[in-house]
């Protein structure tokens, strides 16, 4: 029998929602919910609930991305979870072959390839993510990048049971800080390339208009997190 996977999409004046929207409910794999988690929006929440009752639709106040991700994995059923952002899409295999690659490998996490698509959702780039041929490669590039775009990722639910979920109080880094805590954990990211997601570059993007004070909690996170992981790099590199 097919896990349950639960994709959720945190929601905040998106005009781009029904698209994501649209992608999750096109997947091949038949079993799984959908919970957009609207972040308090002023604009664009009838783009969502036209598709009530195919995908659970949950309102809060607005409290940020992390917030909004905590609040669907309170209300998530699936085995495992994925995280799609409202102005992203799924290509229509990503659930079916990211669920067979991690039970093949036993994963409690895993990320995979991407594109860049513009404002139309034409193709800009292909298979955009970084590549490593080693594991000690991939530990290393996090001393000055993330490698990992987080709408690739899909997760085994028991992963929050073992590290808790999303830091509330990061409002632009709560995905690099849950990928140090996996790292830490001793937990390892099983990356699958293939292209199974769009990922919008546009104008209004948060990444482009929260740039400077992206920059400044990557900054304080990486202060954080960098000397245990040079510790487990150093670990690694005698083994």
């Amino acid at each position: 029998m097919q896990p349950l996977v639960t994709i959720i999409m945190p929601f905040y004046n998106d005009p781009y929602v029904d698209r994501a929207v649209v992608s999750a409910l096109n997947q091949t794999y038949s079993n799984i919910e959908i919970i957009v988690v609207d972040d308090g929006s002023s604009q664009f929440a009838d783009r969502v609930r036209q598709f009530v009752p195919r995908v659970h639709y949950l309102g809060k106040a607005n409290g940020g991305t992390a917030s909004a991700l905590n609040h669907a994995i309170k209300y998530a059923s699936g085995q495992y979870i994925a995280w799609l952002s409202s102005d992203d899409r799924f290509y229509p295999d990503k659930i079916r072959q990211q669920v067979q690659f991690m039970q093949e490998r036993q994963s409690i996490i895993s990320y995979t390839n991407f594109d860049y698509i513009d404002s139309f959702d034409n193709v800009t780039s292909t298979n955009a993510a970084l590549l490593f041929q080693h594991d000690l490669d991939f530990y290393r590039s996090f001393l000055h990048s993330n490698p990992i775009n987080g709408c690739t990722v899909m997760m085994h639910r028991s992963l929050f049971e073992r590290i808790g979920v999303f830091n509330e109080h990061l409002p632009y880094t709560h995905d690099l800080d849950l990928w140090y805590r996996t790292m830490l954990a001793g937990y390892k990211f099983h990356f699958l390339n293939v292209s199974l997601t769009a990922y919008r570059r546009h104008e209004a993007m948060g990444t482009i208009r929260h740039q400077a004070a992206i920059l400044q909690e990557v900054k304080r996170t990486n202060q954080c997190y960098h000397p245990h992981l040079r510790h487990l790099i150093n670990q690694m590199s005698r083994r």
